[in-house]
């Protein structure tokens, strides 16, 4: 589980951990987080091992893995919630920060899942759940990066999903609307109010919500889906049917 310490991803490793997955809990540096929430999957019986690495770089992403293997066994699901959201106008964009969104959000989608790959295909087993964005969806003016790479990953999603089916791997995507967790209050009060009022269920989604997408994305409950986009957005945002 990236992004295990917080939001999405720390609703995902105790919703999952509850359900009898053992589950590695990935930090960069707020290794109290980590341990908070492998305490919090201990206290519930569960089983948990934090493992340090940034998942934009190609060498953490492969010792993120192996030290799992090594604490918790073959890495048979992969749910990779890690990510950062800059926001600023599409006029002031630079190649820094654009180039730091890509980094994390989209060559990080592709180093963990390439480092968790080859033992899944050798297995003939592999459910794996990406985290994508209603941004990736709909124009975003102040989100330019961001929404791209976001959209890479549904892209992304779907080539792996066409290429490992025959390998028993599953590869699905969410994306979740505007959810009450850090990453939502990079935005201002009144683009939250905003969002709020044109999100027809008229609230902000829960990272527990999101959490139980995932588990049953996992699960055998939905063995027939795979390159999927599942849009969790309060009806925010509802693709064609």
């Amino acid at each position: 589980m990236t992004g295990g310490t917080r939001g999405i991803g720390r609703a995902a490793a105790v919703r999952l951990a509850l359900e009898g997955a053992r589950v590695a809990v990935n930090y960069v540096s707020n290794a109290e987080r980590a341990a908070e929430t492998v305490a919090e999957i201990e206290k519930a019986g569960g089983t948990a091992a934090a493992v340090k690495g940034d998942v934009a770089r190609p060498e953490d992403a492969e010792r993120i893995v192996s030290e799992t293997r090594e604490a918790l066994g073959p890495v048979d699901i992969l749910v990779h919630s890690a990510g950062i959201s800059i926001v600023e106008p599409a006029s002031e964009v630079t190649w820094e920060t654009w180039r730091r969104t890509m980094d994390v959000n989209l060559d990080g989608t592709f180093n963990m899942v390439y480092a968790v790959k080859d033992g899944m295909i050798e297995r003939e087993y592999g459910r794996i759940v990406l985290m994508s964005s209603v941004a990736a969806l709909r124009e975003r003016e102040n989100q330019v990066h961001y929404s791209a790479s976001k959209a890479a990953v549904i892209a992304m999603t779907r080539c792996l999903a066409q290429g490992w089916a025959r390998h028993n791997i599953r590869v699905n995507c969410i994306c979740p609307g505007l959810i009450d967790t850090d990453m939502a209050y990079t935005l201002s009060s009144e683009t939250r109010a905003n969002i709020v009022a044109n999100t027809p269920m008229g609230r902000l989604g829960k990272p527990e919500e999101i959490a139980n997408v995932i588990r049953f994305l996992l699960s055998d409950e939905s063995s027939f889906m795979t390159g999927q986009t599942v849009v969790s957005s309060g009806g925010r945002v509802m693709l064609p049917g």
